[in-house]
């Protein structure tokens, strides 16, 4: 067993702090209504080989729903991290010690982040009440961020418009933003974020790279030119049952909310059900697994909204969905190893933008194809999107790479949306000077 102290959350604590810690636990819990992860952690495994490998996928199925992959097995090059509940930590540790797996812990105990995550939600509305002012640097609730749309397109009639593209299984609306200096059905540009739930970082970027697109169009001549020949669409939320329910019970949800009925499991991967390689591998049939694919392509309203809308459109160019964490910039296929057509123009165009990004704040990214670069992940946006016709089609894995994986500090959202933006600029300026 290894142990980094860099990944932890400090030392351990004497059996007092313990209880304590379990009973503020319990009240905020109980204010709150959420699952209570107190004691939880998350391993970090470094497998040495493909047996390793397939010792860690063995995890998932003996313990069902006690081993939450975090980034799943894909190769022996990258960290497999992956939440273990208190109540399994004895037997999952006991199991890599006996196959020789060494781990250390990057989160300590999950409940000591989501608490401090809360306390500084619930401070960030008292101050944006007594100031009526939105702050972007903070996390919020779906209420509030359709409140924010609201506003948002009120307040920038002149060049944003809210569309409704379609409701959610709990028949949640789906909204989309449209910044469009005019014209009808012009050159398009696609950015989703937050499908799944759990990936707060990413919907706090979609509201920051909106509020920005506004603030500097008129100003930022290369922005100018973008909109001056094509329209940006934003979803800000794109699994938006996931998301609420990330709020009000389970703050590590990662899929949407259908149900069916004679599966006890709720919930399909919304990242697994494309048509694209739809039930290949990096995808699970089975209901319960984070990774469930749904029962066919396209199956979930969510999915189905964009689709629809992006093939009724007809002319979207670039499509870009916004994931964390890992930090990563990638572009197809993930279903295959096979390399796409322009490969080597999407390489390219991934190490400009990876290096737009590092210039703004020394953040480094990797980049490459999915499968190559991260794992083969079948019935994904991104596939799809590429099968569609949409040339230039990325993914994102935004910060960090582990040290607090997809419980971001607030802190950290205005310089992680600054440096996704700049990436994000230069593929869409790629974009308006090669059209095809």
């Amino acid at each position: 067993m290894q142990s980094t102290p860099g990944g932890g959350l400090g030392p351990g604590l004497s059996p007092v702090d313990s209880r304590m810690l379990l009973i503020c636990s319990f009240i905020l819990m109980t204010a709150w209504g959420q699952m209570n992860f107190t004691g939880d952690q998350v391993l970090r495994v470094l497998a040495k080989d493909e047996k390793q490998l397939s010792l860690l996928r063995d995890l998932e199925g003996l313990k069902p729903q006690k081993v939450d992959f975090w980034r799943g097995p894909a190769r022996p090059s990258l960290p497999v991290d992956m939440r273990v509940p208190f109540s399994e930590l004895n037997d999952v540790k006991a199991y890599l010690e006996a196959h020789g797996l060494a781990y250390s812990i990057m989160i300590k105990d999950i409940q000591v982040l989501l608490n401090e995550e809360r306390e500084a939600m619930a401070k960030s509305r008292r101050r944006e009440r007594s100031t009526n002012s939105f702050s972007y640097s903070s996390y919020h609730t779906l209420e509030e961020i359709y409140s924010w749309i609201d506003n948002f397109v009120t307040e920038h009639s002149d060049i944003v418009s809210k569309i409704h593209i379609g409701n959610s299984f709990e028949n949640r609306s789906i909204f989309v933003l449209k910044f469009s200096t005019g014209g009808f059905q012009r050159p398009a540009v696609w950015i989703d974020t937050g499908i799944h739930s759990r990936e707060w970082i990413t919907h706090a970027t979609g509201i920051w790279i909106a509020k920005k697109i506004v603030s500097v169009h008129g100003k930022d001549l290369i922005l100018t030119d973008i909109l001056k020949a094509m329209d940006i669409f934003i979803e800000i939320v794109t699994n938006p049952d996931g998301f609420a329910f990330t709020h009000s019970m389970n703050r590590l949800w990662r899929k949407n909310k259908s149900s069916r009925p004679g599966i006890f499991c709720i919930g399909v991967d919304l990242n697994r059900n494309w048509k694209s390689g739809f039930g290949g591998n990096g995808s699970n049939k089975n209901p319960c697994s984070e990774t469930y694919h749904g029962p066919w392509p396209q199956s979930e309203p969510e999915v189905a909204a964009i689709v629809k809308f992006i093939t009724h459109h007809g002319n979207f160019k670039v499509l870009i969905s916004i994931h964390s964490y890992s930090q990563m910039l990638m572009y197809p296929y993930g279903h295959s190893l096979d390399p796409v057509s322009n490969y080597e123009e999407l390489y390219d165009l991934a190490k400009d933008a990876v290096k737009a990004l590092y210039e703004v704040h020394g953040i480094k990214y990797i980049f490459g194809s999915i499968s190559t670069t991260l794992y083969v992940a079948s019935g994904i946006t991104v596939d799809w999107a590429y099968d569609t016709g949409i040339k230039y089609a990325f993914s994102f894995e935004l910060r960090d790479t582990g040290h607090y994986g997809f419980l971001l500090p607030a802190s950290q959202i205005i310089p992680t949306a600054q440096e996704t933006w700049m990436a994000i600029r230069t593929i869409m300026e790629h974009a308006l000077n090669h059209p095809y």
